[in-house]
């Protein structure tokens, strides 16, 4: 337990005052009542067996945030750091804010944030290991780093920017509620540092003394409907009807003239067009290379198993006894280097394992669940069929139902795996890419890379054997006009969508059209390039070495096409993140200290090192 002084102040305390039954979204605010089975624990903190004794222990407790009176000293993060013993480069409560007006007539709003301890934390169902547990306790929302493996999900899906991911350990750690304070009757440290008296807390929607508003958003905090945050604000003085941000994110926030609400928007400015070639790497390269080689494998397999049926009769593995069985090993090597630097996307590779601990909510969990079955019956579809002499103590009808079985099996788990992949995705949190253009994009690279690295296979070892192959490319052009031209279509509508939507994604559209316009257009060049080049290929058919030189050519584009626009994918996102400050939770800021050396003073507060 936390130790109390003796002569601990009257505002550290936390009051006993009377709450609703439920809170502002419905919810119950007695969670001792709904959860009777979660009660009565202790919450071993530190090794200490003993229970609180404070009389709401059981109700759901939040942050009251008084913007009025904050003036932005920042007590708050330095007592939380201070509590938790944090790096420099991390802060579990940041202090941001918008500014808005015309000199001298200006107006600023500090918003202090920190974890929210959701009625529907995404970040508890998102985490594919498990680390994070809502308790009935004070219905704090806490996560456990030595279980966590440093995928950083939590930290795309949660809207606030409450999880950190620290680049050094490999591993998330966030605001833990003070629990150890809680239990002893003690306020959050943050709270009990607060100069001003704007930040307080205790059971949800009781307002703090000598406040009266109970609000559920401020300007530059994302829409409360993601996760129903336990945080409420009290916001009376008069602002301008646009305020901005002061990091590096392309926003403003305009106030509604009926709803008196603001909604975020683009702030456009003079940029030139520019490549943005060094900030295309992310911290995602390793899922840009996991991504496209794994829907490149899942539509190569397909192509091969499906084609005799569709009337492509050279695919049939008696027709290349050898090509057959060598591509399908081929494709179980590329899955298997593809598996191997997705981990390196993980801060703690060696526990790639815990990824399958969460297959009732995390996509996560299901993708990674649906590539390893798919890789599995890949596998064993691969082994019966190379080494049928191996298991020729089998009935010969068992043997060919356990190969068609194992093929047929792969062709479903497939894309069923991609689906799933996709789902990761579609996160509220993240606008830029929760749109069906993701779904588009991984099917479409699924066919026109699939189809592709079927194509030059065959007509290689056609060539190699003096046997025409002109016709088989001819076909398999199809699916990689189709794969083209989903994407492609997905992208048209994806860019639309974005501009009327406004907020976040467009952005992160308006960076795609000005840092990366250059990069952005030359993808788009390409792309369709691409489709009027297989196109041409499939209505001339040009045979011989001429028509696989221009084949490798086409997948050479092809392939380069969709590296940068995948890479474009993890680089553009802009998350519903609080706004930061200057120099503190300013992406731009960041990029600078690292660039010029900075960063190599902590007291900076940005990491040196990314794992």
């Amino acid at each position: 337990m936390f130790p109390v002084r003796k002569n601990e102040p009257e505002y550290a305390k936390l009051a006993d005052t009377p709450a609703p039954q439920s809170n502002t979204y419905g919810e119950s605010i007695d969670l001792g009542a709904a959860h009777p089975d979660l009660t009565g624990k202790s919450l071993c903190i530190n090794g200490d067996s003993g229970i609180g004794q404070n009389p709401n222990r059981y109700k759901q407790h939040g942050f009251y945030f008084n913007a009025d009176n904050c003036i932005g000293c920042h007590a708050c993060e330095s007592a939380c750091s201070e509590k938790n013993n944090l790096a420099p480069h991390l802060a579990f409560r940041a202090v941001g804010y918008v500014e808005g007006g015309t000199w001298p007539i200006t107006k600023r709003v500090n918003v202090s944030m920190a974890c929210n301890h959701c009625d529907d934390p995404v970040c508890l169902k998102g985490c594919p290991t498990r680390a994070y547990t809502k308790f009935a306790e004070y219905g704090a929302v806490l996560q456990d780093p030595d279980i966590c493996f440093g995928c950083g999900y939590c930290t795309w899906v949660c809207p606030y920017n409450a999880p950190q991911l620290d680049p050094v350990k490999g591993e998330v750690e966030k605001c833990n509620m003070c629990v150890d304070r809680l239990e002893v009757g003690l306020k959050p440290a943050c709270v009990a540092a607060c100069l001003g008296g704007a930040l307080d807390f205790g059971v949800i929607e009781t307002p703090a003394k000598n406040s009266h508003q109970l609000q559920t958003t401020i300007p530059g905090f994302p829409t409360p409907e993601i996760t129903q945050p336990n945080i409420r604000f009290q916001l009376t003085q008069s602002l301008p009807r646009e305020m901005t941000r002061p990091d590096a994110v392309p926003l403003r926030y305009v106030r509604d003239g009926q709803e008196q609400a603001y909604t975020p928007q683009v702030r456009e400015e003079e940029r030139n067009r520019e490549w943005g070639v060094s900030k295309l790497s992310s911290r995602e390269n390793p899922l840009v290379f996991f991504t496209l080689a794994s829907q490149a494998v899942v539509g190569a397999f397909l192509a091969l198993f499906l084609g005799p049926l569709f009337g492509l009769g050279e695919l049939a593995r008696g027709v290349h006894p050898l090509a057959y069985p060598v591509l399908l090993f081929a494709l179980l090597g590329i899955e298997t280097v593809a598996l191997m630097i997705s981990t390196m996307h993980l801060g703690k590779p060696h526990r790639f394992y815990r990824a399958f601990n969460n297959l009732r909510y995390s996509p996560v969990s299901r993708e990674v669940a649906g590539i390893a079955v798919f890789f599995n019956l890949l596998g064993a579809h691969a082994l019966l069929t190379a080494f049928s002499g191996v298991f020729a103590f089998l009935p010969p009808a068992l043997l060919a139902w356990l190969t068609n079985a194992s093929g047929w099996g792969a062709v479903v788990a497939g894309p069923v795996a991609l689906y799933f992949m996709n789902a990761i995705y579609r996160i509220p949190a993240r606008p830029f890419w929760n749109h069906w253009q993701v779904l588009t994009s991984f099917y479409g690279s699924m066919l026109a890379l699939g189809a592709m690295t079927v194509a030059l296979v065959y007509a290689t070892a056609n060539a190699a054997q003096g046997k025409p192959f002109g016709a088989l490319l001819g076909w398999l052009a199809l699916p990689v006009v189709a794969g083209l031209a989903l994407e492609a279509v997905g992208l048209w509508f994806h860019a639309r969508d974005l501009k009327r939507r406004g907020g976040e994604g467009a952005a992160s559209h308006y960076e795609q059209t000005t840092t990366f316009a250059k990069t952005y257009l030359a993808r788009n060049a390409a792309l369709i390039f691409s489709v009027v080049a297989m196109v041409v290929l499939t209505l001339l058919r040009p045979s011989g070495l001429t028509a696989l030189g221009l084949w490798f050519g086409a997948a050479l584009i092809v392939v380069a096409t969709g590296v940068i626009g995948r890479m474009l994918f993890y680089a553009l996102v802009i998350p519903t993140t609080m706004p930061g400050a200057f120099f503190w939770r300013n992406q731009a800021f960041q990029e600078h200290a690292q660039r010029n050396g900075l960063a190599a003073r902590p007291q900076t507060g940005v990491a040196v090192d990314a794992h």
